[in-house]
């Protein structure tokens, strides 16, 4: 019997969670899934969604991890992952033991994920990094696309590939040198949050001069630029509705790792800098308070920002 835990019920976490109960990867009499999650409804919400699932739900990373054979844990920040990873005495790396599983799927650091890798190996656990491409949606829909590196064995386990098949679309493996995955992340991700900054650019740039917008978000969708995230996000956008599916802070996260990175190596980086400095004015913009909505909010401050007519008399989301 393999027994599965998963540590972090966020926004990503719980859509996850959801996809290895439906293809009941976890949450058989013989393979039950255990939970930890720092608010602790979360988990119960889960065990009531999923009523016929054998769910466990643990009082601390560390019971889960010691628990179980194989253990997953999607985190929303850096902070968080580093609290409950390092908490001598309810963390993930208290509860290591001889061969504990350690898959981790947040976007951290490089150094992060390394230094994690090497307290897990030293208490005789394994490690893989396995940060995803793929927002709420995704998360949801078993849509999302594994980056991954670190231990081969673990990747190739049958009960790990086949949690990773119920969760996503697609996984890659980078090698076995912690930390690749990571940087295949960040570029993703800068790359996508660069295109976001463009996109809510020329959006107001259609809207400050008195073009429909609507019917140049079609115009987009039928050439070369086309994009799915244009095509999901656009419409929201103009409605100014920033649910969030990738919160702003995050994506901010993301793209500043990422130029940290481009400049650590000494690559010209400076269009995802620009983008990366238009995000970080939005996250700390207490008036528009867009943080914790979607990446796409950074929209909102393109229009504050600019001096034409129609952002002048828009009002702000």
């Amino acid at each position: 019997m393999t027994k599965i835990g998963f540590i972090g019920l966020g926004i990503m976490g719980e859509g996850m969670v959801n996809c290895i109960l439906k293809d009941a990867v976890a949450g058989t009499p013989d393979t039950p899934l255990v939970v930890w999650n720092r608010t602790e409804s979360k988990c119960k919400d889960l065990k009531t969604s999923f009523p016929d699932k054998h769910i466990e739900i643990k009082s601390s990373a560390k019971d889960v991890v010691a628990d179980c054979d194989i253990v997953f844990s999607m985190l929303s920040t850096p902070e968080a992952s580093k609290a409950v990873f390092d908490d001598e005495n309810y963390g993930t790396l208290a509860g290591v033991s001889q061969d504990s599983v350690i898959i981790d799927c947040a976007t951290l650091a490089e150094s992060d994920m390394k230094r994690m890798s090497e307290q897990i190996t030293a208490k005789g656990g394994t490690f893989l990094e396995a940060p995803v491409s793929g927002s709420k949606g995704p998360a949801h829909g078993g849509q999302l696309i594994f980056l991954c590196a670190g231990n081969k064995t673990v990747f190739e386990d049958a009960t790990v590939q086949s949690a990773l098949t119920a969760m996503g679309k697609a996984n890659h493996y980078f090698g076995e040198e912690v930390g690749k995955a990571t940087r295949a992340k960040l570029v993703v991700n800068s790359l996508m949050g660069t295109m976001m900054a463009a996109f809510g650019e020329s959006l107001a740039l259609a809207e400050s001069l008195d073009l429909d917008a609507s019917k140049m978000l079609e115009v987009i969708s039928q050439g070369a630029i086309a994009s799915p995230m244009y095509a999901l996000k656009g419409p929201a956008m103009l409605k100014n509705d920033y649910s969030p599916n990738f919160p702003l802070c995050h994506a901010h996260k993301d793209m500043k790792l990422a130029v940290d990175a481009a400049e650590s190596v000494g690559v010209e980086y400076s269009v995802t800098q620009v983008a990366e400095e238009l995000f970080r004015k939005a996250r700390h913009d207490e008036e528009l308070n867009v943080a914790n909505e979607d990446f796409s909010a950074v929209f909102e401050l393109i229009h504050k920002e600019s001096k034409s007519d129609y952002s002048k008399k828009r009002k702000l989301g």
